[in-house]
């Protein structure tokens, strides 16, 4: 016999009425599911780490998920699943929970639009503050033999890959294959000198297991002039770190500190006497709800603190105070970009910017880094959006205060230089860095270190002019710093600029990384691999034996007979630290 159906719903203005069915203990249910719920709210803060902050999006995702979870935590209890005379039950306890996620995409929405390019064009704009009366030729020091040996040499991958290299020392005091380096390389101004400076991280995460409670052991300088390298041990070591976990992780720690501030990525920086630092810019949204990024500040970490020992200082301290000199990165390179390019877009207003783009410009595809004023600047070209190869000119950006100033320069876009350079050197394949920006003689003038791509390692250098970058006798390359310089500062007199800089004076002496006075280890063995590359107008010899896999390197200058081997021949070499990729070598020594 077919069971007997009844319909407990109620007909309301023809349509039928849900008849409320609460389950079981539906008060006890409820109190579990909103202790679950702030369990959870708990737990999602720990991971996602909003910023209790109504200009964060990160934050309205994380009320919408607490208050979805009350829904999902509700039917678990009432057991919805398997009893679906419950939904009804479910649906009622929804509402409360709906509303408020509706309120949240209601309030989201409005915000995006009050804050959106189409209507604040004009405060985007004015976001940064661009000096435009400028020279180039007056205001940018002219390079000269001491200012000229200390320029820059290496790229980030190029820095990168000599980071390693400082960490055979860690061998020597037990700390073997438990770290690597950070991939996070940042340039400051280190007395008097331009540096990339990286902290550690562990080498996996059985390696964090064993090394969490004694830390992070110093971190690792590279001179970006001199193309070494340096490991720096501290006397305590780095506890708060990115490269940690649970309370550890610096992004935590931070959040707890401070639950209401929106920050950037954090940079690892150091003070004139080598004292490590996390230094993490506060963002603020300046236009609108969501719009208009910018800085407002910046919390200071002391890295080698193992309570994670913090203060705060608004922008204004950060300009003025002569005891924050020595920071260098506060504002993020990609967040000037984007706020110069907006005020390159939207100075005739939204329509124009895509309509007729009358004075519309541009930044180009990447940047770099001057020194100058005992601070960094970071530069990049800027072109019309209707141009792709030539620049109007350049802007330069302190990186500290935010001051900017616009040279107006012609010539060939940084990608354009590269190529030339490029094209210097075809038969041998090697890369172009990034240019940097010199002023030779008064002329804007690229710099790039020319690379060979299959190991990162500097093997010439180019000088472009920047005006005059598609014309071969205004440029020049060379394996020696000095000799290239001799022959573009003829191109340059040849078209009757005279250049007030002796080539002969610029020296450049790789400075050796402090090593440990201990010595003795050695490898025997055939050579199966000879590389070689120019730095600092120093020849190195790379030698690969058939018994190692990493390269042992060694300068001709220290062993004059490594000229002359040949693969195959059986050599001996000593050498103090190992475990590295390239180590150095102390001695090669034919057998």
């Amino acid at each position: 016999m077919d069971p007997i159906k009844v319909d407990f719903s109620k007909k309301d203005g023809g349509r039928k009425k849900e008849i409320v069915i609460p389950p079981e203990k539906s008060a006890l249910k409820i109190v579990f599911s909103i202790i679950c719920t702030l369990v959870f709210a708990v737990v999602a803060f720990y991971v996602m780490l909003p910023a209790i902050n109504l200009k964060a999006y990160d934050f309205y995702i994380y009320v919408g998920m607490i208050a979805a979870s009350y829904v999902v935590f509700n039917g678990l209890f009432a057991n919805v699943l398997a009893k679906p005379e419950y939904v009804p039950y479910v649906k009622k306890r929804a509402i409360v929970p709906g509303i408020i996620i509706g309120i949240l995409i209601v309030t989201v929405g409005i915000g995006y639009l009050v804050s959106s390019e189409f209507f604040r064009a004009e405060s985007y704009s004015n976001i940064i503050d661009v000096r435009t009366d400028s020279d180039f030729s007056k205001e940018i020091p002219e390079e000269d033999a001491e200012s000229f040996s200390a320029i820059p040499k290496l790229d980030e991958d190029a820095a990168a890959q000599l980071a390693t290299r400082a960490l055979g020392v860690l061998e020597e005091k037990g700390y073997v294959s438990q770290f690597t380096v950070y991939p996070q390389y940042t340039q400051i101004n280190y007395k008097d000198t331009p540096v990339r400076v990286a902290p550690l991280q562990y080498a996996s995460i059985i390696k964090w297991f064993t090394n969490t409670k004694n830390g992070f052991p110093g971190y690792v300088i590279i001179d970006m002039a001199n193309e070494s390298t340096e490991f720096v041990e501290l006397e305590n070591s780095i506890k708060i770190s990115p490269a940690e976990h649970f309370n550890k992780l610096l992004k935590r720690h931070l959040r707890f500190e401070y639950p209401t501030y929106m920050f950037a990525e954090a940079t690892f920086e150091i003070d004139d006497e080598g004292n490590p630092y996390w230094i993490c810019a506060r963002l603020d949204k300046t236009i609108g709800l969501f719009g208009g990024t910018d800085v407002i500040g910046a919390v200071v970490v002391k890295a080698d603190s193992d309570e994670g020992e913090s203060a705060y200082y608004t922008i204004d301290e950060i300009k003025n105070d002569e005891n924050l000199q020595w920071l260098d990165r506060i504002y993020d390179s990609d967040l000037i970009v984007q706020q110069y390019n907006y005020y390159g877009k939207y100075q005739n207003g939204f329509w124009n910017s895509i309509l007729g783009q009358k004075g519309v410009i541009t930044t180009t595809a990447n940047y770099n880094y001057l020194a100058k004023d005992d601070d960094v600047w970071m530069y990049t070209g800027v072109t019309s959006v209707t141009s792709d190869q030539s620049i109007t000119g350049f802007v330069l950006v302190n990186q500290r205060t935010k001051e900017a100033v616009y040279y107006r320069v012609t010539g060939g876009t940084e990608y354009s230089a590269q190529q030339a350079a490029e094209g210097r050197v075809k038969d041998l394949g090697y890369s172009a860095t990034f240019p940097l920006l010199l002023n030779i003689g008064g002329e804007p003038t690229y710099f790039m270190s020319l690379k060979d791509p299959t190991n990162n390692i500097v093997q010439q250098y180019a000088l472009i002019n920047v005006a005059q970058y598609n014309n071969n006798k205004m440029g020049a390359t060379g394996t020696d710093l000095s000799k290239c310089l001799a022959s573009y500062i003829s191109a340059l007199e040849d078209s009757g600029i005279k250049v007030d800089i002796n080539p002969d004076d610029v020296i450049v002496e790789p400075v050796k990384p402090t090593r440990p006075e201990e010595t003795g280890l050695v490898a025997k063995g055939g050579i199966a691999d000879i590389r070689t590359a120019v730095m600092g107008g120093e020849s190195y010899y790379y030698i690969k034996l058939d018994t190692q896999d990493a390269y042992f390197s060694i300068a001709a200058s220290n062993e004059e007979s490594v000229v002359i081997l040949n693969v195959g021949d059986a050599v001996t070499v000593t050498y103090t630290a190992s475990g590295t990729d390239i180590i150095e070598a102390d001695s090669i020594v034919k057998n």
